[in-house]
């Protein structure tokens, strides 16, 4: 709220008489002054037909009559107390036209179409009544010098009221961010998009990204999307790291690329809006398996990847049940073999296919598939061992020998 400020500016004494003219024009003058608002001020047209007319209306009544009480030290004999009423409701005025998404612009404008009009109707009464020209004077410096302190009060009140409201807003928009990260109940998602005043896309992308490259991301992707501290979300996660609720990106997610250009980044998939989490556990994932590259790290080249890793421990299991016949070789034996049956297997038992791929004779290979056979014996013929031998064989780790192309 505004803190009223000295009234010295006001010490006019009107006749008394001259002041009761003034009061009972006062239904008049703020009549003209509202109509002058609505002629001269095109925003103010159509509100002015509804509640916020009645709210304007009533607000220039009020000024006009604190200002009368003002320059009436018979009646109030502490005119702080009146000023302090007009500037609590031009504060409140500037508020409302903040709230209403209005700039504070048109209410200056109005503050002196009002200023000008009430000075042309009760300047006119003081003439009328003789009040002495040096009195004039001073009564338009106190009419105009009361209209500067109503528009101070308002700019406040609406700059206020744009700090309050973004901070508010930004908060909701946070907790509806966190809410979709961690698969909140799609109910529970709607209340908080609602409250936030965030329209729901048909979809959105994780996009994971430094903090200073997601502040210039924000000219490039949709207005709508939701910016988060990672550390906030996982504490885990690097302090310096914002996980991005991108809207709409599409199939290809063009867009995204575009603006990431060459930065570092890990892409998740495009989700339904109150699916996102899902988006954003695969991008975690992939951050933290294999980190983020120039250009970003597109999740969806990497789910065959992502699958076989899902669980490490099930993985190690199957390698080591799938390979338990090579485990009694030498190292760089079991190495030649398995990679001579991994080939062999992906293509389909096709020799000289397997001999280019391992850069051998077509006869190492049918040599090496002859040592194999007496390991694995008819369960190569298993679809299933067929399975479970390509995972394993797929995600082994390195041997401890190279492979020197001799059987």
């Amino acid at each position: 709220m505004p803190t009223p400020t000295p009234t010295d500016d006001f010490d006019l004494a009107l006749d008394p008489q001259v002041v009761e003219v003034l009061r009972n024009q006062l239904p008049t003058v703020a009549a003209r002054t509202v109509g002058a608002v609505v002629a001269e001020i095109d925003v103010y047209a159509d509100p002015l037909q509804g509640r916020m007319g009645a709210n304007i209306t009533e607000a220039v009544r009020v000024a006009l009559g604190a200002f009368l009480r003002l320059i009436d030290r018979a009646e109030n004999a502490d005119p702080a107390e009146a000023l302090g009423t007009a500037l609590d409701g031009a504060y409140a005025l500037g508020g409302g036209e903040a709230r209403s998404g209005r700039s504070i612009d048109a209410l200056l404008a109005a503050y002196r179409v009002g200023a000008r009009t009430a000075w042309h109707e009760w300047g006119g009464a003081a003439v009328a009544g003789k009040v002495p020209p040096e009195m004039i004077v001073r009564f338009a410096e106190r009419v105009f010098a009361y209209i500067d302190r109503l528009s101070a009060a308002s700019v406040a009140g609406h700059g206020d009221e744009l700090a309050t409201s973004g901070r508010v807003r930004e908060q909701y928009l946070e907790r509806l961010g966190r809410a979709l990260v961690t698969a909140a109940p799609p109910e529970e998602l709607v209340e908080h998009a609602a409250r936030a005043g965030w329209e729901p896309p048909k979809s959105l992308t994780v996009l994971l990204v430094g903090a200073e490259r997601a502040r210039f991301l924000a000219g490039s992707l949709d207005p709508r999307t939701l910016n988060l501290a990672a550390d906030v979300i996982d504490e885990d996660l690097p302090g310096d790291l914002r996980v991005l609720l991108v809207p709409d990106t599409g199939p290809s997610r063009a867009t995204v690329w575009r603006a990431l250009a060459q930065e570092p980044a890990v892409v998740g998939p495009a989700k339904p809006w109150t699916e996102v989490a899902a988006s954003y556990g695969r991008a975690v994932r992939v951050l933290r398996v294999h980190g983020m590259r120039p250009g970003g790290v597109d999740t969806e080249e990497l789910l065959t990847d992502l699958v076989l890793t899902a669980d490490p421990e099930a993985l190690a299991d199957l390698r080591a049940r799938a390979l338990a016949p090579l485990g009694e070789l030498p190292a760089a034996t079991a190495e030649r073999l398995a990679e001579t049956l991994l080939s062999w297997l992906l293509h389909q038992g096709r020799r000289d296919e397997v001999a280019r791929h391992l850069t051998v004779h077509p006869q190492t290979v049918r040599y090496r598939m002859s040592q194999i056979r007496t390991l694995y014996g008819d369960t190569l013929q298993d679809p299933g061992t067929v399975l479970s031998l390509i995972l394993a064989l797929s995600t082994r780790p390195p041997g401890s020998a190279e492979t020197d192309g001799q059987a």
